[in-house]
């Protein structure tokens, strides 16, 4: 009996725990709802991000897979500051399935981090 108390307990705790966030993401998500918007009931705003990655061909093929939704720039610099021969990729999350698609982005190689962009 006390087996199955202590297994209750443990899956009990283990399913309020929220999923872990990538380390490359460098804001947070767990103050995003599920519907890929944060803040006041009174003021939900999507939130934007960007990152950016080698302007190769390949690459900016396979984020666009990852995240349709994404706006790519080869001019802009952002606030993230894209240099030469980088592609400045800006994304946000009110859309179904926003934060699997930042984990598959944040788990390629080329991506060094993904932050909140704020336009300003």
């Amino acid at each position: 009996m006390r087996l199955g108390w202590l297994a209750a307990v443990l899956l009990a705790a283990c399913a309020a725990t929220p999923p872990a966030q990538p380390a490359k993401v460098r804001f947070d998500l767990a103050a995003i709802r599920a519907d890929g918007l944060a803040g006041p009931a009174d003021g939900l705003v999507s939130v934007d991000y960007e990152f950016v990655i080698p302007a190769d061909p390949a690459k900016l093929a396979e984020v666009k897979r990852l995240d349709p939704s994404l706006q790519v720039s080869l001019v802009a610099r952002g606030r993230i500051g894209r240099k030469d021969g980088q592609a400045l990729c800006t994304g946000n999350t009110h859309r179904p399935g926003w934060r699997a698609a930042l984990e598959r982005l944040a788990a390629l190689d080329y991506v060094a981090e993904i932050r909140r962009c704020f336009w300003e």
